[in-house]
C-alpha cells in the first residue's frame, strides 16, 4: 500500500510542477527562480520531456509499475506537446515578404555582439544588406560603433552613433545605437548611470528621442540576465522598459533577456510590454530562438526582440541564422516596420 501511495504522490506532484512550468504566468511565477528559466527554453524543455516520456512509455510496456510509468509518460508528453504548441502558436518562422517597403518604413537590426566578437565589417555588412535605419548593438563600445558607422558610410548609408556606458571595465557595460540621418536628428535623453529612473540596472540601455519631436522614441535595450543574484534587477529592468513604452510612438529593440512569457503582467492597452507589442510574434517568428547560437534556433530562447507601439505595423521580420559562426552567442534579428 505504501509504495502505491508514494507512487501516486510522485505522479500528482509531477503533474503540479509540469502545470506551473508550462504556464507559470497563471500562477504569477513567470519571473521567479527556476520557472523563469524553464519557460525561457520551451523548445529544449519539450524535447527533454518528450525523451523522458518515451523512457517511461517503454517501462509501461515492459517493466514493473506499469500504471505509474504510464501516468508519468502521459504527464510528460502533455507537457512536451503543450510547450511545442505554444511555440507553434507564436510562430516558427515565416517566408520573407519580398514586396518593397513603404517610404515611411523603418528597418531595425539588433545584435548582441558578446563584447564585440563580430568585427565592424561583419556588423556593417549585415546592416547594409538589410538596409537598416536603426542598428542596436548591446555589448558594443563607442569605438566599435564608430567603426561600424564608418563602414556603413562607405557603403552609402551614413549613421549617427549614440552610446551609453556604465564603465569601461567590461564591454558588456556598453550599448551602442546607430540611427540613420534620414530619420532626422536624435539625442539621448536618459541618464548614463545604472538604475531607474534613468536606466536599466546592471547593463545600459539607450533612450533616444527626435530633436524636432517628429519621429518615434527609439530605445536600445539591454536588460540583465535572470541569474539568481540579479533576479531583482532583472524584474526592475523589465518594469523600467515597460515604462519606456508608455507613449504613443515608441520602437524598442535589443537583448531583453526575457521572452514574452516573462512580460506577462507588464503590458497595457493590449501591449506585451507597456504599450509595445512583440514584432516577432506578430510576424510568425515568436517561437524561434535567438540565444544561444550553440543550440538550433527552435530549441533556443527568443530573448532578443523588436517591439513597437500600435502606431507601427509589421512588414517583415526574421531571425538571421546564417551568422552563427560569427562569434556572438546571439543571433541577429531584423524587422521592418511601417507607419500604421
Amino acid at each position: 500500500m505504501l509504495p502505491r501511495i508514494l507512487g501516486w504522490s510522485v505522479v500528482l506532484g509531477t503533474a503540479a510542477v509540469a502545470a506551473v512550468l508550462a504556464w507559470p504566468q497563471a500562477f504569477g511565477l513567470q519571473d521567479q527562480w527556476i520557472a523563469a528559466h524553464v519557460v525561457a527554453l520551451r523548445g529544449a524543455a519539450a524535447v527533454c520531456a518528450g525523451a523522458t516520456a518515451a523512457v517511461f512509455g517503454l517501462l509501461a510496456l515492459t517493466g514493473p509499475g506499469r500504471r505509474f510509468a504510464a501516468a508519468m509518460a502521459t504527464i510528460l508528453m502533455v507537457f512536451a506537446v503543450g510547450n511545442a504548441g505554444v511555440l507553434a502558436a507564436r510562430g516558427l518562422g515565416a517566408p520573407r515578404d519580398s514586396a518593397q517597403a513603404a517610404t515611411d518604413s523603418i528597418t531595425v537590426l539588433s545584435w548582441n555582439t558578446l563584447g564585440e566578437v563580430p568585427d565592424a565589417s561583419t556588423i556593417a555588412g549585415l546592416a547594409l544588406d538589410e538596409g537598416a535605419d536603426v542598428v542596436v548593438l548591446p555589448e558594443t563600445t563607442e569605438p566599435l560603433g564608430e567603426d561600424v558607422a564608418v563602414a556603413m558610410r562607405e557603403g552609402g548609408r551614413p549613421m549617427w552613433v549614440h552610446t551609453q556606458a556604465f564603465d569601461e571595465v567590461a564591454k558588456a557595460r556598453s550599448t551602442t545605437l546607430l540611427i540613420s540621418p534620414d530619420l532626422g536628428d536624435y539625442r539621448v535623453v536618459n541618464e548614463a548611470f545604472p538604475g531607474p529612473p534613468g536606466n536599466t540596472n546592471t547593463l545600459p540601455s539607450v533612450v533616444a528621442e527626435p530633436v524636432g519631436g517628429d519621429g518615434p522614441r527609439i530605445v536600445a535595450v539591454h536588460a540583465v540576465a535572470p541569474i539568481r543574484w540579479e533576479l531583482r534587477n532583472w524584474r526592475s529592468d523589465l518594469d523600467w522598459l515597460a515604462g519606456q513604452c508608455s507613449g504613443e510612438d515608441v520602437i524598442m529593440a535589443g537583448d531583453f533577456n526575457a521572452t514574452v512569457d516573462h512580460f506577462a503582467g507588464r503590458g497595457v492597452d493590449g501591449g506585451d510590454l507597456g504599450r509595445c507589442a512583440d514584432v516577432a510574434a506578430r510576424a510568425g517568428w515568436g517561437g524561434v530562438g535567438t540565444w544561444p547560437t550553440r543550440l538550433p534556433a527552435l530549441l533556443g530562447s527568443p530573448i532578443d526582440h523588436v517591439m513597437a507601439t500600435p502606431s507601427w505595423s509589421v512588414a517583415d521580420f526574421r531571425v538571421v541564422e546564417g551568422l552563427d559562426d560569427a562569434g556572438s552567442d546571439h543571433r541577429p534579428i531584423v524587422a521592418t516596420l511601417v507607419r500604421a
